[in-house]
């Protein structure tokens, strides 16, 4: 039987994610901790509003710091509550979306998934041919 080091390590890694958000649902954050978490927008366990996965489509940035409420540890997933431009919004991370995350205060940060590979993967799944009738509107608007 091969011994699956990657998937022992990712799961690993999660835990360690997974540890330093209830220790931040616990006890709040303090001393200028502060999290950085990237994860894949498009993931489908992913639960965000609409206008932020249309503003993000791939993946984003949260940054939980100062303001945040609402935040809950679950086996799969964690959902937080965060200020956008003074719009509340809450959201569901799913741990098998988190690309990476940080502390920079505690110069501490891991990669949980290969951005690279994730690109080859969209990359791959872009190359699959359309229907001839169907026209992406998106490459005719202005940002």
């Amino acid at each position: 039987m091969k011994i699956d080091y990657q998937k022992i390590f990712k799961k690993n890694i999660i835990n360690i994610l997974i540890d330093v958000l209830k220790n931040i649902e616990k006890n709040g954050l303090s001393d200028g901790h502060h999290l950085y978490i990237t994860f894949l927008t498009n993931h489908p366990k992913v639960m965000i509003p609409k206008w932020i996965k249309d503003k993000y489509p791939s993946e984003m940035t949260i940054i939980i710091q100062y303001e945040y409420y609402n935040l809950n540890i679950n086996k799969y997933d964690f959902s937080i509550g965060l200020s956008f431009n003074n719009i509340k919004a809450d959201l569901k991370i799913s741990y098998d979306s988190v690309i990476s995350f940080a502390d920079p205060y505690a110069n501490f940060g891991l990669k949980l998934i290969n951005k690279d590979l994730k690109i080859k993967k969209e990359k791959k799944n872009s190359n699959i041919r359309k229907k001839d009738n169907i026209i992406d509107i998106n490459k005719f608007k202005k940002n």
